[in-house]
């Protein structure tokens, strides 16, 4: 009988206090890309880098699309867009999913296709949607997948602030920024794989980003861009955006909405700001570029800003639950989780199924122990987005903390098979199956963590245990 079993030594059973590492996790899971057929694993990293490298040094060079200049690059397009197909949809999914707006994911993705032509890399599988985080933020893999919040789509007013944000995203694309700053990574000897997840497991408070479930995607391909790098997207977006039709009014009013949120709410675009530095100089930069002859013949186009009022407007009549869920994030990040769920409730008093504040709140009952309570709000998460696989993780954990192995188990299972390439999982998995007394399920479980170059705290145990059953690690 499981009574009679021995539980796992990390003390995840009812009752008992777990470790600082899986009561963190439990908040912020983490999703490292390795186990994916087109992911990198630490060691492809390693390996891959030390190649090119190789090549690199005896002469390959790329011209950038943009300055035409030859530069040293040691990603290719095709290394841009399969990472960018392994890594973005977690990403997607820390952010709560794409918003459940067909027109409106339409109308993104019209907006964005439009600026396609006029960039210096128009043959790149570009995507756009809007993303269900409240946070004020925008973001572009390397591949060209681009999302922007749901918290920023309510903050803009005009369809011409929307095209210059998602002109200023296809700029770093066309610019290959990410590409540029992996090689002057590699180049700097850094191991890049696993930053993100060592970062987030040294302080919590960086793991709402740093790890998320976009894991390495969040703290690699998405980490900050330096101040050239945003000066030369914001020229290059004024500039897709012109020759689209739109006015240079559009760029000067995104930079005006964003500088005024950081000085009356930071928090609320603290992550855009990680990875797009803001200030003064960059809004008064688009004030002296519109002025420059090419933009005066656009400067009378229509901003068309009833389109985008009507395109957005369920986003926009989500505003109440999305300030509520931006300030229950302030508390959290105060410490303050009492606070937070008093907000993320508030949230859901004014959008009863919304899905990133019923997580958030049962994110808050995890870490108060209220279990049960936790894993029903992922079960009414997933009620109301059941195509987004997060609530399934979070109920993992609730089912795991309860001692419930095989809806633990069943949990994390589907997941992984919705949304593949997150080796924590994996060692959920084998916990779970450690939990329920089956010891060879366990050991698949923690070899394949091993083996996909997983560490930190669960890497230990994976060991321990491993070594403890007479197992040889990978």
């Amino acid at each position: 009988m499981m009574s009679r079993r021995r539980k796992p030594a990390i003390g995840i059973g009812a009752g008992r206090r777990s470790p600082a590492f899986l009561r963190m996790s439990i908040i912020w899971p983490s999703a490292e890309r390795k186990g994916h057929p087109d992911a990198w694993t630490r060691r492809d990293v390693l390996r891959g880098g030390a190649m090119a490298l190789a090549a690199a040094c005896a002469g390959g060079c790329a011209t950038n699309p943009v300055t035409g200049r030859r530069q040293l690059m040691l990603m290719s397009s095709d290394d841009e867009i399969r990472l960018d197909r392994a890594q973005s949809p977690h990403q997607f999914s820390a952010d709560f999913g794409p918003v459940r707006d067909p027109a409106l994911n339409a109308y993104i993705a019209e907006v964005g296709q439009s600026l396609t032509p006029h960039t210096h890399r128009p043959r790149m599988p570009y995507s756009f949607r809007g993303v269900n985080a409240s946070h004020v933020n925008a973001y572009a893999f390397p591949g060209g997948s681009i999302a922007v919040t749901r918290g920023l789509l309510a903050a803009m007013d005009t369809e011409a602030q929307l095209a210059a944000l998602l002109g200023h995203e296809l700029g770093h694309v066309s610019a290959r920024h990410t590409a540029e700053r992996m090689t002057q990574a590699a180049l700097a000897g850094l191991v890049v794989a696993g930053l993100a997840a060592a970062a987030a497991q040294k302080d919590e408070r960086y793991g709402p980003w740093a790890m998320g479930l976009g894991g390495v995607g969040a703290g690699l391909l998405l980490a900050r861009y330096g101040r050239d790098d945003e000066r030369q997207a914001d020229d290059l977006g004024m500039h897709y955006a012109r020759q689209a039709g739109y006015p240079p009014s559009g760029m000067i009013g995104l930079m005006d909405i964003l500088r005024r949120l950081a000085g009356r709410q930071p928090n609320v675009v603290e992550q855009m700001f990680a990875s797009h530095p803001m200030s003064e100089e960059r809004y008064q930069a688009a004030l002296a570029r519109s002025r420059r002859p090419e933009f005066a013949a656009s400067g009378a186009q229509p901003d068309r800003a009833e389109r985008y009022l009507d395109a957005t407007a369920r986003v926009r009549a989500q505003r109440p639950a999305i300030e509520a869920i931006q300030q229950g994030d302030r508390a959290l990040a105060r410490g303050d989780a009492a606070a937070a769920a008093e907000r993320y409730r508030a949230a859901l008093a004014a959008v009863p199924d919304d899905y990133e504040a019923t997580l958030k709140l049962a994110r808050c009952r995890l870490a108060a122990g209220q279990f049960a309570e936790a894993h029903r709000l992922a079960q009414a998460a997933f009620q109301a987005y059941p195509e987004e696989p997060q609530s399934l993780h979070v109920g993992g954990f609730a089912s795991l903390r309860m001692g419930r192995w095989d809806a633990a188990v069943a949990e994390f299972e589907e997941y992984e098979r919705r949304l593949p390439g997150n080796p924590n999982t994996i060692f959920l998995i084998g916990l779970a199956q450690e939990g329920r007394g089956r010891r060879p399920e366990a050991v698949e479980h923690y070899r394949r963590f091993l083996a996909a170059g997983g560490g930190g705290d669960y890497g230990a145990h994976a060991r321990q245990r491993l070594a403890e059953w007479g197992v040889a690690t990978p």
